[in-house]
């Protein structure tokens, strides 16, 4: 076992959701986008186009799904909490409105939109409060769809690497991907929404070292002492470049996605 190896105890919620706005620009230039299929399947299940539509992007970040939602010809409003995360926004996407909040109090007058969406955000609300919210800012008829980009762990190298990881922190990453399902599809306790469930699978090839700056991009990995840190990156890289010898990884995600309209 290698000296980075030793887990240590999961750090704060809060700690984690903090840690991103740090690390904005590296957030934008190393995390995945989202394949054109995804949003064919969020206009499938919400009955009606994004074109044309109001769209409220809740945890929009440095804007990689917001981006997208505008191309759809969708009229998009960000909302994000973080300082980095909205400065980096900012400045890649000066043309669309952004304004700072979450989704557990969302500051979004009523009825407004007629897509709610979280990308990669919904695990960071408070159930009990987000949902009400949503229902309050959605349109009758209005969808909430929430994605999350998940590992493909049937592909063998992410298999291998999602278990270096889970050893580094102690923890089953590979149940992960489950738990999203389950607690999203747990997370109205009123009942008021139904969800439906679609997952895209899509790649993207990438060098080496945008791969690791997307995995050192990750909250978990954020929140790391630098050292350790280093050095577990160090030592993916070396794994990376015996499955990748010409130094270009192919990564392979299943979009995982719900969508629920509102009654």
């Amino acid at each position: 076992m290698t000296a980075f190896a030793t887990a240590s105890p999961e750090p704060p919620r809060a700690l984690r959701a903090r840690s991103f706005d740090a690390a904005a620009a590296q957030y934008a230039a190393s995390r995945p986008s989202y394949p054109p299929a995804l949003f064919d399947a969020v206009e499938e299940l919400a009955g009606r186009p994004l074109a044309g539509a109001r769209a409220v992007d809740v945890g929009a970040g440095t804007g990689i799904a917001t981006a997208l939602l505008d191309a759809r010809g969708a009229e998009v409003l960000a909302v994000e909490p973080g300082d980095g995360m909205a400065a980096e926004f900012r400045r890649t996407l000066p043309h669309i409105p952004i304004v700072r909040g979450n989704g557990n109090a969302l500051p979004v007058a009523d009825a407004r939109a007629d897509f709610l969406t979280y990308a990669q955000a919904w695990h960071w609300t408070e159930p009990a409060r987000a949902v009400p919210e949503a229902l309050r800012v959605l349109r009758p008829g209005g969808a909430l769809a929430l994605w999350w980009n998940t590992h493909a762990l049937d592909v063998e190298w992410i298999a291998e690497a999602t278990d270096r990881a889970g050893r580094f922190f102690g923890v089953e990453l590979a149940a992960e991907k489950s738990k999203v399902a389950h607690r999203v599809e747990h997370a109205d306790p009123s009942g008021r929404l139904r969800f439906s469930r679609r997952t895209v699978r899509w790649s993207r090839r990438v060098p080496i070292d945008t791969h690791l700056a997307n995995v050192g991009s990750h909250s978990l990995l954020l929140v790391t002492p630098e050292e350790r840190r280093a050095a577990f990156l160090e030592a993916e890289r070396g794994h990376l470049l015996k499955a990748f010898p010409d130094g270009v990884v192919e990564e392979t995600y299943d979009v995982f996605l719900l969508v629920a309209t509102k009654p």
